[in-house]
Order: C-alpha cells, then structure tokens, then sequence
C-alpha cells in the first residue's frame, strides 16, 4: 500500500461537523433540506455481489469442460476468497466501510453443498441454509441469480433458447429451483429479487432470429408461471458479449416487451448498452408503465461492461432521474461489476461509496430551480444553475453522512484495508 500520508489522516468529529454546517447553511439557501437527503440515502438499501469477492469462480464441485457464457474476470491480485465462509468473511469487513443500508446478492453456483456435486436442477434451500443464516445475523437480505453460465448444458452459446429440449428443459429446472431458494430466503429476510439473465447469442450472420426468441418466451413462461410470495422477478437483457457479437436472443427489447406482457420486472444494467445509450434516459419511460425496475450499476469501459462504479455522469445521471421522479423507493439498486486486478473488498467499498453518494447528490439538487428555469425557457439560466449545482459542497454533506453511519471518513479506510490484506487476504495467496 502507498504511503499516503494526510490524505488517510482521520478527520474529528468537530471538524466534520463545522464543515457541514456551512454546506448546510448554503444548501438551505437553495431550498434543499440537508438532513432529509442524507437520511433518505442512508436509507437506500444497495444489493452488494458475492461474486466480486472470488472472479465469479463460485463454489461448486465441478466436472468436465465449461462453457463461460461469456463471463471474464481478468487479474490475479492476490486472496480471492476460495470458500463461503472467506467471502462472509470478506463482506463482514467491507461492511464497515460501507454507509447505509446493504443487501447481499447471491449466484445459484455459491451453493454449499459439502463437497459434493449437486447439479444445478437439483438445488434446494438447504444449499443455502449458511448464507440466509449469516444474512439473519446480520439483519440484511439476500437478493438471488440462477446461474445460466460455465456449465456442461450450455451448449453452442444456448441455455433457455437453445433448440435442444433437454437443455431448455434442464435450465428451466434450474430457474424454477432458483426461485423456490429465493422463497425461502424471503420467508426469513423479506422479499428477494431473482434476477435471470442468459448468455444466449451468436457470433455471426444470425440467420434464425425467430426462432431462439419463441423458444426463450416458452421457457420464461414455464419458469414464471407461478408467482410466488416474496418473490421479485427480473429479467436482464445484454447488448452483446465475448464470442456472441452479432446476436443476443435476451435483448433490450424483447425482455421490455416481455416484462410488460407478463408482469414482471426488467434488470437495466449500466454496461449493457450501446456506450452513447442513456440508461438515465430508459428510467421515466419505463416506470411509467411498470410497477418497478431493477439496476445493475456498474462501469462500462470499451467492450467490458463490469468495471468498478466511480461516481460517473452516468451514474449520477441515473440517480438523479431517481430523485426527479421520486422513484427511488420503486427501484431496487444493485451493483453489477467484477475486478481480479486490485484489492477485491476495496472494489465492494469503492463501488458502494460511490453509488452512494451519487444518491446523496441526487437527493441534494435543487431541482425546483431548474425545472422552473426549464418552463419558463430560461436556457441560460438553468444551465448556469446546474453548472452551480457541481460548486456545491457536497463533500462535506457526504462525510457527515459517513459519520453518522459510523463509518470512516473520506480515504481513512485505507489503512484498515491495508491491514486486512496483509492479516487475512495475503495469507490465502
């Protein structure tokens, strides 16, 4: 770890809270209620990924050759969590860096089983009994994915779409034990999103675009055609990926249109568009036809879509869409990102940080201005006042609304993550 001096030096309480009230006084000037924006983004709960903590290896008994879907971690930093004790582990400590209300989000390939291969059509809660006990203890709840990747039945790129009877058939299995998991994760935590999403695609010069699609429609329809208490189902398109370039049979519109047909929830996921696509932009227009909306946020980079969240335009652009509709309490936020080239907990904290403050400055725009400027065609002025809305002081906001939630204060984690790696994540190297 770098020597960085006062940049982690822990900042007082006395000093954290003078500073906050000057950027109180100048948001109250501006008519935003300071302590209604950081109680409201404290509030947000923000569904973190197990499989950050391990480059999606997961926990399974493996067997023969194995089909990524697509999915590539690149790195070799060293302690990658091998276990789920490691990755409970790892999430305890990076809990206490994080501000705010946190949720766990769980692939159906970290299931325990005791060292024994369970298929993925086979698995129970019981595989699960560990992680809805560690979420208890912890008065968190757990969110739940089937996993549709590195596994024999993928066969040419197909899961649920494929023209072969048996692996639809064995991926509906899958999804429909995926979703009795996640019953019984909501009978002891609350309600539990299942989120689908399939790595089904082509590489080229599709010629048969009809036919995966009709197929994936049937599957979806046996999988979904019970709902079950607690249960939250999404479905998550994807613009392309690795090895499937030309055709993705889970695309944007088709699972719009399908959500809005059936009833349940689409996934948009940051890096799962085309790079000048807003996802902002998607936000008003859906959810004012759908009861709710899943977000993945995460970081698009060239061709990679899962890079740690920095506080972005886009991001903040998402978040403040959020906030203008009031919305915040109809979508359910969660980070989608997976990074084996640094510290994998200090990837969890930054992303979270960082969502979260993009929510902290959403919820502190003076919004009522702008809109006002907007109506009354005063270009200019509203462009002035958004230029203003960026000198505000959020930081200070943001590190009292750190310590509040009795976490530490700008960059003074650091050392605590230093001392993690060198305690617990360099001996597993």
């Amino acid at each position: 770890m770098a020597d960085l001096g006062q940049v982690t030096r822990p900042i007082s309480a006395r000093e954290i809270e003078a500073a906050y009230k000057i950027a109180r006084g100048r948001f109250a000037a501006v008519g935003v209620d300071t302590e209604r924006a950081v109680s409201a983004a404290l509030g947000v709960p923000i569904s973190v990924q197990c499989w950050q903590a391990d480059d999606v290896r997961g926990l399974e008994v493996k067997e023969g050759a194995l089909d990524s879907g697509g999915l590539q971690a690149t790195g070799n930093y060293p302690g990658a969590a091998r276990t789920g004790d490691e990755i409970r582990q790892d999430f305890d400590q990076a809990m206490k860096w994080i501000p705010g209300k946190v949720r766990f989000n769980i692939h159906a390939m970290y299931a325990e089983t005791g060292g024994k291969r369970v298929d993925r059509d086979e698995l129970r809660p019981a595989h699960f009994s560990r992680w809805i006990d560690w979420a208890k203890e912890r008065g968190i709840g757990l969110d739940f994915n089937p996993t549709c990747f590195a596994h024999q039945m993928v066969k040419n790129g197909l899961t649920l779409s494929s023209e072969r009877k048996a692996v639809r058939d064995f991926w509906i299995r899958h999804c429909l034990a995926c979703r009795g998991i996640a019953r019984a994760m909501a009978r002891r935590l609350g309600p539990c999103v299942v989120n689908i999403w399939i790595p089904d695609s082509r590489k080229d010069s599709t010629v048969d675009r009809w036919g995966p699609r009709r197929r994936l429609v049937e599957s979806l329809d046996q999988i979904l055609a019970k709902k079950l208490p607690g249960v939250v189902d999404s479905l998550e398109s994807k613009l392309f990926g690795i090895g499937g370039e030309d055709y993705t049979a889970g695309s944007h519109e088709f699972y719009l249109s399908y959500a809005a047909t059936r009833g349940v929830m689409v996934c948009y996921d940051l890096g799962h568009f085309h790079p000048t696509e807003s996802v902002a932009d998607k936000i008003s227009s859906t959810l004012l036809f759908a009861k709710g909306l899943l977000l993945h946020v995460s970081r698009g980079v060239r061709w990679d879509s899962d890079h740690v969240i920095r506080t972005t335009d886009e991001v903040n652009a998402v978040c403040d869409e959020a906030v203008r509709g009031k919305a915040l309490g109809r979508i359910y936020w969660a980070m989608d990102f997976f990074d084996a080239s640094i510290n994998r907990v200090g990837a969890w904290v930054i992303g979270a940080r960082a969502l979260r403050k993009a929510l902290l400055r959403a919820l502190l725009e003076p919004w009522e201005l702008h809109r006002r400027a907007e109506y009354e065609g005063c270009g200019a002025e509203k462009l002035a006042l958004l230029e203003r809305r960026d000198e505000m002081p959020l930081g200070a906001v943001w590190d009292h609304a750190c310590h509040r939630a009795g976490v530490p204060i700008g960059a003074s984690w650091l050392p605590g993550l230093a001392a993690y790696e060198k305690k617990v994540l360099a001996v597993r190297a």
